[in-house]
């Protein structure tokens, strides 16, 4: 969804966010639609003022927020109201994959005392720690579908483009349905069985969330979703900062498809960025394992040795994602230009090919062992990040560091000043880094596009010339890619040649900024549009002309549309909707993909392509073709009852009415049978670092969690003694994320000029704090001082039987700026998701003092 659609729920939940303080702008939304009766809700462990505008405020301790929603999720299925509107059974049975049957392989938490069938753990004496992280892997062969073979493709494979017989080639037999629901492996039933054990009793021993409460947010949100209401929910870095946290959004999104708030306005799940353009950064991609468009990055590992190879591993032949040969072969024409031909597979031995997990935890974890040599370092702050002391130890072993940032940060001066250097524990004259620093160019200093929250590009001017030598984080990219070309260009090394083949044209055309080295964004935006390749100047209109042939070429095919013709910025658009008109303000910017706002927004008619009512109107079929206040997410010509054909690849195998189109049998998924590693549906498990034992399972933690053992990292046992209470981090509303930019200001810094720790009444009288005393916080890995804040936003839990004490820190200090304080980085830890190695912090376990 996007957040202005918002203003049209009935209902918004907020949980794993603060929404007012952290997210104030996109705020207005929720607040338009509680205006106008929506209910609001917020989930969190603390009340904040998001709580103090909501109608519910749900405590629930960090952790367990796949407890609360699995707890809705029984609750829906259980209800009379839920079993008794035609509408949801409507949705449920053909817009999600709840008929399709399991196979008779697969076993449940429910059989497996905790985990799924497949695991394969890691002996606890085993020598070596594996360098990825993972304690444990399931092999997922038995969560496939009944019918649908875990390997597809064809042994024999065509030698060239067009790829279409590739295609064809990966088609298996469809999966068996059971669309009475009655089968007792089909999805649906699975599901029931899986969350039968989400009791509001349980629900409440596991969150601390009282009963009466979690019935009555489940009550609102049944009461406000429906054929003609609809409720949204937004998150944040607080579900995704977990060792479950795409399962946590995944069992919001299965929620979602059981209640029908999926594709349908003032429905779906929001995630709220936390930066102008972190949408972007994942669009064209500053992470590892994805090129453009969110294809996977080729993979030495994974045996990605042509580009045949690739394409038979990552195209899925049914659905919008058969085009992926189109999408793959102009991008790689985009990276090598006329040297990329059909003969030399387009370039893509030339394309890098990744060995591992070269995410951040990874990365630093090898630092550590001197297994890194330099670090370019834009627009981060790992001297006061996760487990701080660990990443900067890997700082000091490195040859060389470039820092380019607006100020001096902690991670430009970590040798001079930082904590290890002023205790004694290193001298300066012993680190040998070299470091760099380049002054950084703020945001208004130049012009380009953002990507935010909701897929839109929306393009910015320059404001201001940047003083001094300041230089802009494009100049950077754009300096080292011609410096680096250069430096190549005389190489005969097969292994250089993607360097010299590699397509740079982007150099400013205005003197003034030719002069000082900076590239056009202009031509880099229309560089990512796309063009026909013997006729730059003829832009493509959308991805639906790419072709896999080298006849096209497009950067990343999401972005497609956003630049049609050489004199049409789309994303310069500013055209509101007028006041007062259902619409989704489609003159304003551009989102990809096609200029859609709503995915998926087939889902908001009914079979026969009517609107599920007159209220919730947004696209539908007009006896011709699918239209409506959007951009229809479907093939515009296909008939709302048209059926699908089983051989054929692409949309043509998905039907008038099955609206997902980028998944291969067209509907939603609540079982998932790939593309998660840690389970096909979401279980309650404990963080790496608990104060209780699982009261769901025997299994306490995510089996196949990652986790780096080394010096400096220890975990706490669960229940440890020593480190009885919960401990969050959050951010303030006056500072951003380590503070590297918000305390140099000094109007920002006279509004939360410390570092503070908020603790409950209940816990300061046990302490004997007073508030504004001084305390130290302490887990495993480090000890922090702050203010005690004492409050009562905070709250003890009833964690199945027993008191659990629960602290919460803001991360926003350092040891640079016009204030410091202690990070409260120093205290976590380095352990991950499985899926995205994306760390815990916000949920570990910790002592509280009193003095510093």
């Amino acid at each position: 969804m996007y957040p202005r659609s918002m203003a049209d729920s009935d209902c918004v939940v907020i949980q794993g966010s603060n929404m007012a303080e952290c997210h104030p702008v996109a705020f207005r939304w929720p607040m338009q639609a509680k205006l106008k009766g929506a209910k609001l809700i917020h989930v969190d462990p603390r009340f904040t003022r998001t709580s103090a505008v909501a109608d519910i405020h749900a405590p629930i301790r960090a952790g367990s927020d796949v407890a609360f929603l699995g707890g809705l999720i029984r609750y829906v299925l259980e209800s009379e109201r839920w079993k008794g509107d035609p509408f949801f059974r409507e949705f449920v049975v053909n817009y999600t994959n709840a008929a399709t049957i399991v196979g008779d392989g697969f076993k449940d938490t429910e059989d497996v005392d905790g985990v799924f069938s497949g695991l394969m753990q890691y002996a606890p004496g085993i020598k070596e720690w594996p360098l990825d992280g993972f304690v444990g892997q399931y092999d997922t062969r038995t969560w496939q579908y009944a019918g649908a073979p875990a390997g597809v493709g064809a042994p024999r494979l065509p030698d060239g483009p067009p790829f279409d017989t590739l295609v064809r080639s990966l088609l298996t037999p469809l999966p068996q349905r059971d669309e009475t629901l009655q089968h007792p492996r089909t999805v649906f039933q699975i599901v029931k069985r899986h969350f039968s054990r989400y009791t509001p009793e349980m629900v409440e021993r596991v969150t601390g969330c009282p009963r009466a409460t979690f019935l009555e947010v489940a009550e609102t949100i049944l009461a406000n979703s429906g054929r003609d209401r609809t409720t949204s929910f937004a998150y944040a870095v607080a579900w995704t900062q977990h060792t479950n946290g795409p399962q946590t959004i995944g069992c919001c999104a299965l929620l979602q498809l059981l209640l029908g708030n999926v594709g349908r306005p003032g429905a779906g799940v929001m995630a709220l960025r936390g930066h102008a353009s972190i949408q972007g950064s994942t669009d064209i991609p500053t992470l590892y394992h994805s090129i453009h468009g969110y294809m996977n990055q080729p993979s030495a590992l994974k045996r990605h040795d042509s580009l045949r190879d690739w394409l038979r591993a990552e195209t899925t032949p049914r659905g919008y994602s058969a085009n992926t040969p189109k999408f793959m072969v102009s991008y790689l024409k985009s990276m090598y230009g006329a040297s990329a031909t059909k003969e030399n597979d387009f370039g893509y031995d030339w394309h890098p090919k990744i060995i591992g997990d070269h995410s951040h935890l990874p990365m630093f974890v090898a630092m550590n062992e001197g297994r890194v040599k330099g670090m370019l370092c834009v627009g981060q702050n790992p001297a006061t990040s996760l487990n701080a002391s660990v990443e900067r130890k890997g700082l000091a072993r490195l040859e060389w560091l470039v820092v380019k940032d607006n100020w001096l940060t902690e991670t430009a001066t970590f040798w001079q000043n930082s904590p290890e250097i002023t205790s004694g524990q290193l001298r300066s004259q012993d680190i040998q880094t070299e470091v760099f620093f380049f002054p950084s160019a703020q945001v208004a200093e130049y012009e380009g596009s953002f990507t935010n929250t909701q897929r839109m590009l929306q393009w910015h001017h320059k404001a201001a010339e940047p003083p001094g030598d300041c230089r802009t984080d494009l100049w950077l990219t754009h300096q080292l890619a011609k410096r680096l070309k250069s430096l190549y260009a005389d190489s005969t090394l097969p292994r250089d040649r993607g360097f010299k083949n590699l397509v740079w044209d982007y150099d400013s055309d205005d003197p003034h900024e030719r002069e000082r080295g900076e590239p056009d964004a202009v031509k880099i935006l229309k560089e990512i549009n796309g063009y026909y390749t013997d006729d730059p100047g003829r832009h493509l209109a959308s991805f639906g002309d790419l072709k896999d042939d080298g006849s096209t070429t497009c950067a990343s095919w999401i972005y497609c549309g956003v630049f049609p013709s050489p004199d049409r910025n789309l994303a310069a658009r500013k055209q509101p909707d007028p006041p007062n008109t259902p619409g989704a303000q489609l003159q304003w910017g551009w989102a990809w993909p096609a200029n859609r706002r709503v995915l998926y927004n087939r889902a908001s008619a009914d079979l026969q392509g009517k609107p599920w009512s007159e209220r919730k109107k947004w696209v539908w079929w007009d006896g011709a073709r699918w239209t409506g206040y959007d951009v229809p997410d479907f093939a515009l010509t296909k008939a709302p009852l048209s059926k699908g054909s089983p051989n054929a690849i692409g949309l043509d195998a998905l039907s008038g009415s099955e609206p997902f189109i980028m998944k291969p049998d067209g509907v939603g998924w609540l079982y998932v049978p790939s593309g998660l590693v840690d389970g096909p549906l979401p279980a309650h498990y404990e963080p790496a670092e608990s104060p209780v034992q699982n009261p769901l399972y025997r299994q306490q933690s995510s089996p196949v969690l990652k986790y780096w053992k080394l010096a400096g990292n220890e975990l706490a046992p669960t229940a440890d003694p020593r480190f009885p209470y919960i401990v969050t981090t959050y951010r303030l509303t006056e500072h951003y994320l380590s503070g590297a930019m918000s305390r140099w200001n000094p109007w920002l810094t006279e509004l939360q000029p410390e570092f503070f720790i908020e603790i409950s009444p209940e816990l300061a009288a046990e302490k004997g704090i007073g508030n504004t005393d001084w305390i130290t916080v302490s887990t495993p890995r480090g000890r922090i001082r702050g203010k005690a804040l004492v409050t009562r936003r905070l709250r003890p839990f009833t964690i199945d039987g027993r008191t659990v004490h629960h602290i919460g820190m803001p991360f926003h200090w350092g040891y640079q700026g016009l204030i410091t304080g202690d990070a409260a980085n120093e205290l976590t830890a380095l352990v991950a998701d499985p899926n995205v190695s994306i760390h815990e912090g916000k949920a570990f376990v910790c002592n509280v003092e009193k003095g510093s």
